[in-house]
């Protein structure tokens, strides 16, 4: 069996996990109590004042490939180092008393180059130990925003990992994946086990694509649609019609923050250059509703390609073409 072929059947035996939760949650061993994740407002937690990011020597840089940041004791935080990968994407890291999501991953194939996935081991065996369970009963779900490579490339390292479910990499597979069937208006919900995680589609720069809603942190997780940085826009209006189902979300959801995948602007709005594997002075990666309006509001007036600095982000309207292996790649109707 092909790699491809094993990722489909993984993602195929998930259909749908929306619906799964009840059946899987009968099986779990643990001794520990219940985690209650039901709050009157968003869970506390708090990101760091600074993340790794890189160094003038990528080659003399010292740091740890992935920085593990435990937003609270439920949710953590990986990022990768960027003098491993100038991408250095953020991967939130869900844990319910049934499953732990894992969105998005680093940009690396092989363990013996950056091992991601001992630091997710490590991750969970933490979270087990302090909350009494079993590590091999957690099922891990290894999902993706989108289909680019910075996003899924280390899922080679899941593929033989026990107990673990895998997104396919075709559009097909990842709406089969969260059980879809109304891309992208359709809004459907993972039960981590007591901890809700809302998902729906936001296509625009590329068309595979999906928002992210943890009910227990109030965190909307936009990947690269909307992040601190460049946000190649390959489809205008599907992009544009995904922000006002963002808006629309914000209007009757608490929000606590907005987080994108990456980082690419300094806290003064400098754009760093492409490729870039060195970031002292970074945005943070989190922002708020209201620059999320703010930007919308920007975009109403955009009519054609080029680039805009909104004050928050730069809308880059297919002023670049990007690479991806999703089925409508370079083509804007």
């Amino acid at each position: 069996m092909d790699r491809r072929t094993f990722l489909a059947y993984n993602a195929a035996a998930a259909v749908p996990l929306t619906l799964a939760g009840t059946a899987y949650g009968a099986n779990v061993s643990h001794d520990g109590p219940p985690v209650d994740f039901a709050t009157d407002g968003p869970a506390p937690g708090r990101f760091p004042d600074r993340w790794i990011c890189g160094s003038s020597s990528a080659m003399d840089n010292t740091d740890p490939p992935i920085q593990v940041h435990w937003y609270n004791e439920h949710t953590a935080i990986l990022r990768q180092n960027k003098a491993y990968s100038y991408e250095a994407p953020f991967a939130p890291l869900y844990f319910g008393n049934e499953r732990v999501l894992l969105l998005d991953e680093g940009y690396v194939q092989l363990r013996n180059d950056c091992d991601y996935r001992a630091v997710v081991d490590d991750c969970i065996e933490q979270w087990c130990r302090r909350n009494g369970r079993n590590p091999a009963a957690m099922e891990l779900l290894v999902a993706f925003s989108h289909l680019h490579a910075d996003h899924y490339a280390a899922v080679n390292q899941f593929a033989d990992r026990p107990n673990t479910r895998y997104m396919g990499l075709t559009h097909e597979e990842m709406l089969g994946f969260w059980g879809m069937t109304n891309f992208p208006e359709e809004r459907v919900t993972l039960d981590l086990g007591g901890r809700d995680i809302l998902i729906w589609g936001s296509p625009g720069h590329v068309i595979s694509e999906f928002a992210y809603y943890d009910s227990y942190t109030q965190i909307l997780y936009t990947g690269d649609m909307f992040y601190r940085g460049r946000c190649y826009i390959s489809f205008w209006q599907p992009w544009f019609d995904s922000m006002k189902r963002l808006i629309d979300f914000c209007d009757t959801h608490p929000v606590a923050h907005v987080m994108g995948c990456h980082v690419e602007m300094s806290e003064t709005g400098e754009d760093y250059p492409y490729g870039l594997t060195y970031q002292p002075d970074e945005a943070p990666v989190q922002m708020t509703v209201a620059q999320l309006r703010e930007t919308y509001e920007y975009a109403k007036g955009i009519t054609e390609p080029g680039i805009y600095f909104t004050g928050t982000v730069y809308l880059c309207n297919q002023s670049r073409s990007t690479t991806t292996i999703d089925r409508y790649p370079y083509r804007y109707e």
